[in-house]
């Protein structure tokens, strides 16, 4: 288990770090890099609608990779979605800026975001699939959980590297040629993770399916069909997971360097640690799951959400970088709360046959409805003068909005579930017993 959770870390961590690099650039150089002719504001917002367009794509590369997952096996989805990724991520670093080929500039930008996008969407599934069906039933969330640090790993890379760049060259430097380097990077990441994937064992529940014959021929037709309402209150459900933690590492940045003239390494000195803290509570907030259940966390942690929102937009407010930072962490922390389990949530809602379609197109669902538009609307939010108020609105409506969906789901932990079927039994026997005759 060590092994393959290991190595589904690996591969999410490198697939996040080509997502966020792109996240980070937006917020720092690509605005007048390839849209030199807007407005700062403009600017901004058209490079983070270029980066709201991989979220667009990653439901599709859910339901290709999905597609593949439910129908040939987990395996070929950790190596495929890798790939594309890494090839994708290593050419935007070749795109030319527009004063050198024009608005051909954007849209190859926009295409190989696309590309981003698609790669990631079948990741997700893939990865987690590959330890939560492997795992031991007492454990699934624990080692499901694996894969949900990868994001966080993958964000303390691309942002380490652009920290030191921005640590270490000029700002002409850093526009001209340095913010392509974490780009140009992936390639070898990508290499790295195909080696660490190479002798991924196929997982046992889809061997069983490929041994019956019982595979899903269409299995987003079936997922569509028969578990529509499922998948669009997975999706709100995880709605607020994005938009927390996209305001948190690319709204917040572009703000505080463009609104509050603080620097960019300290920013992302900031934002940096309060991410690691996330990736080191993921597995032990995941074994709380395995001990009392998903759902009351995923509860848990849409509440905490949605009060924490206004004190975060104060705390960002003051430019302290202690007090931002304690902003970071508290949002942070509420949104770690529904993530480190929903590596175990997701897969067990879905019958096997279709799991890898269902999962993957939820959580990726998710990320359309919370991570796709919050960069772009809280920076419309906050344009004005005063506190950013209405980013706090908006993301506090977006958590009741999750805190709704979860709570119309299941209980899906199967030591949970167990327990409080026999407490029923045993109520249900009490008082068949109490009302029986003397």
């Amino acid at each position: 288990m060590l092994r393959l959770a290991t190595a589904s870390l690996a591969g999410t961590a490198i697939e996040f770090y080509d997502f966020f690099v792109y996240g980070t650039a937006a917020a720092l150089v690509l605005g007048p890099l390839f849209f030199p002719s807007f407005s700062p504001l403009a600017g901004t917002l058209a490079a983070f609608g270029t980066f709201g367009v991989g979220f667009l794509a990653r439901p599709l590369g859910s339901a290709l990779f999905g597609h593949i997952g439910d129908r040939y096996g987990r395996r070929p989805v950790l190596l495929g979605s890798l790939l594309l990724t890494g090839l994708a991520t290593v050419a935007v670093g070749c795109v030319p800026t527009y004063g050198s080929i024009g608005a051909a500039a954007p849209v190859l930008l926009l295409l190989l975001r696309f590309l981003q996008g698609l790669g990631l969407g079948g990741e997700w599934g893939g990865a987690v699939l590959l330890t939560a069906e492997h795992a031991p039933e007492g454990r699934r969330g624990l080692w499901s959980s694996f894969p949900q640090i990868g994001p966080a790993v993958g964000f303390l890379l691309a942002n380490g590297m652009i920290l030191a760049l921005s640590a270490l060259l000029t700002d002409a430097q850093f526009t001209s040629w340095g913010w392509r380097v974490p780009f140009w990077a992936a390639g070898a990441l990508a290499l790295a993770g195909l080696w660490l994937r190479r002798t991924v064992e196929e997982t046992p529940q889809f061997r069983e399916l490929a041994a019956s014959g019982t595979r899903a021929r269409a299995p987003l037709a079936e997922v569509v069909r028969g578990h529509w309402r499922l998948l669009l209150l997975t999706g709100g459900a995880l709605a607020v997971g994005y938009a927390v933690f996209y305001a948190v590492t690319t709204w917040s940045l572009a703000y505080a360097t463009e609104r509050l003239g603080m620097g960019r390494t300290v920013v992302l000195a900031c934002i940096m640690a309060a991410v690691a803290l996330k990736g080191l509570v993921t597995p032990l907030v995941a074994v709380l799951g395995d001990r009392y259940g998903r759902r009351p966390l995923c509860l848990a942690g849409c509440a905490a959400c949605a009060v924490w929102m206004f004190p975060l937009v104060a705390l960002l407010g003051t430019a302290d970088p202690l007090l931002m930072t304690v902003g970071f962490v508290g949002a942070l922390l509420g949104m770690v709360t529904m993530f480190a389990v929903v590596g175990a949530y997701l897969p067990e809602l879905y019958a096997p046959r279709i799991r890898c379609t269902g999962a993957a197109v939820g959580y990726n669902l998710g990320g359309v409805l919370g991570g796709a538009l919050t960069p772009v609307v809280a920076t419309a939010l906050a344009d004005g003068p005063g506190p950013p108020w209405g980013v706090a609105v908006y993301l506090s409506g977006i958590a009741l909005v999750s805190l709704g969906c979860f709570a119309l789901l299941p209980e899906t932990s199967p030591g949970v579930v167990r327990a409080r079927s026999r407490e029923a039994r045993g109520m249900e026997k009490g008082a068949a017993e109490a009302a029986a005759p003397v």
